[in-house]
């Protein structure tokens, strides 16, 4: 068995055994409802060498590797009991003359975000301040710019990747292009430990935020409304739709997103939506933002480490039946009596987002409408409720970046068509799935 000690000594990083001070403090996810995984081994990078050794010894040991960038993962893919790759380290983010961006992969959305205004630049990318900017873009990348800018990993232009047998490799549409194009929307952790990412930034908008907040007892006609209009607007105006229900008080709906349109021009938009639904909202119309300062205005809940969330989602590629939609409605209603929070999230897609061709990118979900997300606490049966009424539907597509354990043919419903490309990039790239996972290809 290969010697422990000549891998802690080679690292310039740090590693981490239980007995050592630390431990427990770098071992744990920031997801809760892995919290208690407790790794043989946690290696926190310094360098690419770090991760490129540490993946050659666990090849010799047999260990399992799971990489960590943020640690949101819904389905536990960064963390196990043998050894985590922590990338925390590598998060440096520079930008060239030419505005591409290269940005390690331990890299967080927050500083991500800051070190790009600097320049007067952004990406396209989510909310969640420590959500990994990796594991985002791997698995397509979903946010307020994405209906105008597309995907984050519709910017990606390059990528460092440390392989199975520990060779590291550069990848852009020239140079290992199957790599590359599975790298575009697959999720992460699947043909090897992405070490730091190239993007082709995008200037940073001016933007109005929007919220508002409706009465519960126009919920139908709200959602309704929200299905037929919010994946048609104009692509500078993303709006996006969240009901509430907490113990004993009512369902409160609010609709919250941004725009990179004039002031006059959203205002005419939200009037027109509020016509159409027929009831008339407490609206926050803030202009004149910069994008980095309007992402830290929104909190999202899949961000809140002191929770430990179940979330299962689908695409829809047309408004959901009027029966569907009472019926998913009736169940949030009817589950307010017990304990717990539970969310109902509707994100539009549409615009950039279905620009791209299905095949052009590992990210096969190109003609959808919008994605409902319904998130509650761990043990809360409500979730799996709530998701099979609505699925009746529903695309049968699900965004990588939320897997589902519970899903039945989850290769058709991640990757679509994509699926035989994606097997034959993994039998190129990693022949004996060393990357290996619950759902992995």
């Amino acid at each position: 068995m290969p010697d422990l000690s000549e891998l802690s000594g080679s690292l310039d990083g740090q590693l981490f055994r239980p007995d050592s001070a630390g431990y427990e403090a770098v071992r744990r996810p920031v997801n809760s409802a892995y919290g208690d995984v407790r790794p043989r081994l946690v290696v926190l990078c310094r360098s690419v060498s770090d991760v490129a050794r540490t993946v050659t010894y666990a090849t010799a040991t047999g260990d399992r590797v799971a990489s960590r960038g943020g640690g949101h993962c819904f389905a536990g893919r960064s963390s196990t009991d043998g050894i985590v790759l922590d990338l925390s380290g590598l998060d440096g983010v520079s930008v060239a003359d030419d505005g591409t961006a290269t940005i390690g992969a331990g890299a967080r959305l927050r500083q991500v975000y800051a070190a790009l205004h600097a320049h007067g630049l952004t990406l396209p990318a989510g909310c969640g301040p420590t959500v990994g900017i990796t594991g985002l873009t791997l698995g397509g990348g979903i946010g307020l710019l994405g209906r105008i800018y597309g995907l984050t990993c519709d910017r990606l232009v390059g990528a460092q990747v440390v392989l199975a047998d520990g060779s590291v490799v550069d990848c852009d549409d020239d140079h290992e292009p199957d790599l590359f194009w599975g790298l575009r929307g697959a999720g992460g952790g699947q043909f090897g430990v992405v070490t730091s990412l190239r993007f082709d930034t995008v200037g940073e908008p001016i933007t109005t935020r929007i919220q508002a907040h409706w009465p519960d007892f126009a919920l139908h006609e709200l959602v309704s409304g929200w299905q037929a209009w919010a994946p048609d607007v104009p692509a500078g105006l993303t709006l996006n739709l969240t009901l509430v229900s907490d113990a004993g008080a009512p369902i409160r709906a609010t609709l919250f997103g941004a725009s990179t349109l004039t002031e006059e021009s959203t205002r005419d938009l939200l009037r027109g939506f509020v016509d159409q639904v027929g009831t008339a909202p407490a609206i926050d119309v803030r202009p004149g933002l910069p994008y980095h300062h309007l992402k830290d205005t929104f909190a999202d809940p899949r961000d809140a480490p002191v929770r430990a969330p179940r979330l299962r989602s689908e695409f829809f590629s047309r408004p959901m039946a009027h029966n569907t939609l009472g019926s998913l409605l009736t169940l949030l209603d009817e589950a307010r009596p017990t304990p717990g929070r539970r969310e109902i999230t509707f994100t539009a897609m549409g615009a950039a987002y279905n620009s791209v061709a299905e095949d052009a990118t590992a990210f096969a979900h190109r003609s959808e409408r919008f994605l409902l997300e319904h998130i509650a606490d761990e043990s809360d049966p409500w979730v799996d409720a709530s998701w099979a009424t609505a699925h009746a539907d529903g695309s049968g597509r699900v965004y990588p970046n939320f897997p589902d354990p519970a899903l039945n043919d989850w290769a058709t419903a991640y990757h679509a068509r994509n699926y035989p490309r994606l097997a034959a990039v993994k039998y190129a790239y990693d022949p004996h799935r060393f990357f290996g996972f619950p759902q992995a290809i």
